[in-house]
């Protein structure tokens, strides 16, 4: 169903319930009202025609006469309507034309009605002092007259009613049609097309959609030309060593001894750097893209410390050469444990890179509010202003270095994801000093407290 029908349709029926309850209201208080105007007229007939037959006494006060010779007979009123008058001993002095005798008869003072014939009617009798007189109208007259006004109201109505919806139909569609330029604007478009949509010809209404459709391209132009050049990067990054094992490989095909032995050693260290940085690449696309955060583990910020010092150990045969100053409590982390373990041992890996192996490198965990920081502080040369600047680019590496160049770019990622931070600076006494920052987990109790 177009949008277009959907609004026409909820309007319609909505005018349709609306006015319909109207018209029944109006229809019911008319009724209420002619019947009450109908029930007046037959009283104020019965008190006039008695007023004027008490100012000429002389034409019926007289001997008695009988009902079939003696009464006088009235003018012929409205149609339906009789009229009788009669002394209070029941003599009938005057009556219509063609009454209906049943529907004049004596009765109580007041309204009643009678079934005469299939037929309803309705009669009035007032009394004086010495007359009788008696007004009665059919009941289907009245029915007649009020269709009539009925019919008088509806049409009118119907006609509007209608008229309302075909000027509402084109109503709909002219108020949609900056809707449908938007549409038409969007179709044209080629799937590479990410520049802004003109607001210049956009309605006032359409702006917040129009902004947020803007938004929406700008967020996906800055994904696309981040995915090609990180796929840029990764085929040229990925070239490099797939070169080097197939050169290596082809020596040690043509060749004996230790050169055929010393290019297989190259070969395998080529493979190993493959793995690493096909590894990286792994982490990073699970990082930008949907992670699940059921692991199985608790993310406990002294266990993450002590977990990544571990795998950096061990991957760099460092031995003892980190030293690890704990907060004395620990936190749960508000992130994934498998995802902190892997940016804490990528900044432990990158300080135990660029530290001379006589040197320690020290990790410090501190705890402060809602975060968690650890600082890694090596005693390596340094960065300088600009490669600070650069350090956490993916593939950036310090001239022909070790790495993928991937590191401290996953921690980059990583902190950035969950609402954390990486800061990279240089120490006064020389080294490189890098600062993670993690938001903690509140724990229920806390919750409790603070709601409280």
């Amino acid at each position: 169903m177009s949008l277009r029908l959907r609004l026409l349709l909820l309007i319609g029926i909505s005018l349709s319930l609306l006015w319909g309850a109207v018209a029944i209201w109006m229809l019911r208080s008319l009724d209420d009202e002619v019947h009450h105007t109908l029930d007046q007229r037959l009283a104020m007939s019965a008190q006039m025609v008695a007023g004027l037959m008490a100012q000429n006494p002389s034409a019926w006060d007289g001997a008695d006469r009988t009902q079939e010779k003696s009464a006088l007979t009235m003018p012929s009123m409205a149609k339906g309507f009789d009229c009788q008058i009669t002394s209070l001993r029941g003599d009938v002095i005057a009556r219509t034309p063609g009454v209906t005798a049943d529907a004049v008869a004596m009765g109580k003072p007041g309204y009643s009605e009678r079934v005469i014939k299939g037929e309803r009617w309705r009669s009035y009798t007032f009394e004086t002092d010495r007359l009788r007189v008696t007004t009665a109208d059919r009941l289907a007259e009245r029915n007649s007259l009020l269709k009539n006004v009925a019919m008088a109201a509806v049409v009118p109505f119907v006609v509007a009613m209608i008229g309302s919806l075909i000027v509402l139909w084109f109503g709909v569609k002219s108020g949609l049609l900056p809707l449908e330029r938007l549409r038409q604007a969007l179709a044209r478009r080629t799937p590479d097309t990410m520049t802004p949509i003109p607001e210049r010809a956009m309605s006032t209404d359409l702006m917040p959609l129009v902004t947020t459709l803007n938004a929406l391209l700008q967020r996906v132009n800055v994904t696309i030309a981040r995915e090609r050049r990180f796929t840029s990067d990764a085929a040229h990054e990925l070239r490099t060593p797939l070169t080097a094992i197939k050169t290596h490989l082809q020596v040690t095909r043509i060749t004996q001894g230790k050169d055929a032995a010393l290019a297989m050693d190259y070969a395998e260290e080529g493979v190993a750097r493959l793995q690493r940085t096909l590894g990286q690449l792994l982490t990073l696309s699970q990082i930008e893209g949907p992670f699940s955060w059921e692991d199985g583990n608790l993310s406990d910020a002294e266990e993450v410390a002590r977990l990544a010092i571990r795998d950096a150990s061990t991957s760099s045969n460092a031995g003892e050469r980190i030293v690890f100053h704990s907060a004395g409590k620990s936190a749960q982390l508000a992130l994934p444990q498998a995802l902190a373990i892997t940016a804490l041992r990528n900044l432990l890996d990158n300080a135990l890179r660029h530290t001379p192996a006589a040197q320690d490198i020290v990790l410090e965990m501190q705890l402060a509010g809602n975060t968690c920081a650890f600082r890694v502080l090596d005693q390596g040369t340094g960065l300088s202003a600009e490669e600070l600047a650069m350090v956490k680019e993916r593939f950036w590496r310090r001239g022909t270095g070790q790495g993928s160049g991937l590191g401290l770019s996953i921690v980059a990622a990583i902190a950035e994801r969950f609402g954390g931070a990486i800061e990279l600076s240089q120490r006064p006494g020389g080294g490189l000093e890098a600062k993670l920052t993690i938001p903690t987990k509140i724990e229920e109790s806390e919750k409790n407290c603070e709601s409280s």
